[in-house]
Order: structure tokens, then sequence, then C-alpha cells
């Protein structure tokens, strides 16, 4: 039996998830809780958000995220990926700044426009 806290909404139900009984959640207080638990056990996953350089605006900084989840053991691969962004502006909100990475099918997109 695993014990975590979902992190789908606000409320964050502590759900006990039974490995030995298929993936079994209880705790939950609505369909995603019970869908979150058995993934976080199966195949966690996250979505990346940072900055990166951009040159050319009035911020040296700019906010992207992943479009997707990303597999939670390339989290630290996408960051250093991340760190070595520097895009010019203009850049529009959604813009692809990164496709496909680390071979995930996983973009970095900007999260504002610049």
């Amino acid at each position: 039996m695993t014990n975590i806290i979902c992190i789908t909404c606000p409320k964050g139900c502590h759900l006990s998830v039974d490995e030995e009984n298929g993936y079994a959640v209880t705790g939950n207080a609505c369909p995603r809780g019970a869908e979150y638990g058995k993934n976080e056990l199966l195949h966690p996953v996250r979505v990346i958000t940072s900055t990166v350089r951009i040159e050319g605006a009035r911020l040296p900084r700019l906010p992207v995220k992943t479009d997707r989840p990303l597999p939670k053991e390339k989290m630290f691969d996408c960051m250093a990926l991340i760190n070595s962004i520097t895009v010019q502006a203009p850049v529009s909100v959604g813009q692809v700044l990164a496709a496909n990475i680390l071979g995930t099918d996983v973009n970095i997109v900007a999260a504002k426009t610049m």
C-alpha cells in the first residue's frame, strides 16, 4: 500500500494505492484522483515550467512550459535543455521553441508573448 497526496485539484486528497490489488485507489473524492493515483505509481508525468533567455525584449527571461506532461524521469534532462535555449524577440504565446524534446513528442512552448 502506497500513500500519496493527489495534485490534480486543490482538494489534495490523501490517496492509498494498493499495488497488490490492481492499483486500487481509495481516498479520492473524484474519478480524476483515482486515475492520478494509479498513474503516479505506474508512469508518473509532470508538466515542466521554467524560463529561457530572450534577446531583444524588455525583460531578460521568457516563461516557457512543456505542451504536455513529460515522463518524470526525464525532468532533469529537460531542464538542461531548457537552460541551453536562447530565443530572439518577438515570440508569441504558444510558439514552439524546441520540438520533440528527448524523443518524447513533447514540445517546449512560450508561455507569454514578448
